[in-house]
């Protein structure tokens, strides 16, 4: 039997529920060199802000065990040589493909003016809202430690956004639920979790931090447990679409985060190591779900029902 792997989401009908995350595909020019990007059930774009931005000193990358650390720091073009170079070469190139625009800014004004252009863009179908990065100084976790920040945030991204607004959260905080909540109630039609843990590297040659910026976010196998975990609280409390991402690198690993509740899957880290990792994964979901005799993602949903 033919597996039926499309995933339907506000704002996106996916032929299947595999995609980049955002800052470790670019804007898909490099990886496209590669493989036919339209294999990918979307593409979520690199970080857009107002301004450009050159992101952190270096050295901003360290590898650990089981994962990396990164303090990029939202390195970006800015939001007009995006609408102006990167996304019209993704409609030229692939003009069915659904793109999801990953924004982040310093101030509340800055959010809502990234998100009201970015919006206008033919080719992008929803707005990946990024207030969890933990590598700047200002925006970033200073609005999603908040559940009144975040929610005051999202109410105003949602209300000059022409598409759905999907808030990714952050792991670093207490209790996630009450910032789902707060942002589930402000507008938002998803949540994209999770974002990086706040991690730290020393050099014992110099006893001084790894990384320039000191500390980064970790990602990786290292925290898939983690992203599983919060996948599942979020869905206990919420019906509103999960995209899960933490540590992904196989078949197996996308529909664990899926029996925890997510619709659609991220994969991040795993591009570094493995170029081919997405088209590898979505070639592999149809002998996953067979294991389970399970052939969609309809079935398979019904087993989020006992979470």
């Amino acid at each position: 039997m033919t597996s039926d792997l499309r995933v339907s989401l506000p704002g996106l009908e996916l032929k299947n529920p595999i995609m980049p995350a955002s800052g470790c595909f670019g804007f898909g020019q490099e990886y496209g060199r590669y493989y036919d990007l339209n294999l990918l059930g979307a593409i979520i774009i690199k970080a857009a802000t107002k301004e450009p931005r050159l992101g952190n000193a270096t050295p901003r990358v360290a590898e650990t065990p089981s994962g990396m650390l990164n303090a990029i720091g939202l390195q970006n073009p800015g939001i007009e040589a995006i609408m102006a170079e990167k996304l019209p070469w993704l409609a030229e190139c692939y003009p069915d493909l659904p793109i999801i625009a990953n924004v982040a800014d310093n101030t509340e004004a800055d959010y809502v003016a990234v998100c009201e252009r970015i919006s206008q863009a033919p080719n992008v179908h929803a707005i990946e809202l990024n207030i969890s990065c933990p590598n700047v100084a200002h925006g970033g976790l200073e609005f999603g430690t908040s559940p009144e920040a975040a929610a005051t945030l999202t109410k105003a991204c949602v209300a000059v956004s022409q598409v759905p607004v999907y808030v990714k959260l952050s792991p670093n905080v207490t209790d996630i639920r009450p910032i789902a909540k707060a942002v589930e109630a402000a507008g938002a039609a998803g949540f994209s979790l999770i974002n990086t843990l706040v991690g730290m590297r020393i050099d014992p040659k110099t006893r001084q931090p790894i990384l320039a910026n000191q500390t980064g976010g970790l990602s990786g196998p290292a925290i898939k447990p983690v992203a599983i975990r919060l996948v599942h609280q979020v869905r206990s409390i919420s019906n509103l679409p999960i995209i899960g991402m933490g540590g992904v690198a196989t078949a197996g690993d996308a529909l664990e985060l899926m029996a925890a509740g997510a619709n659609a899957v991220a994969v991040g880290t795993a591009n570094f190591s493995e170029p081919f990792a997405c088209p590898n994964i979505i070639k592999a979901l149809p002998d996953e779900l067979a294991k389970y005799d399970l052939h969609d993602f309809k079935t398979f949903a019904v087993n989020q029902e006992v979470l």
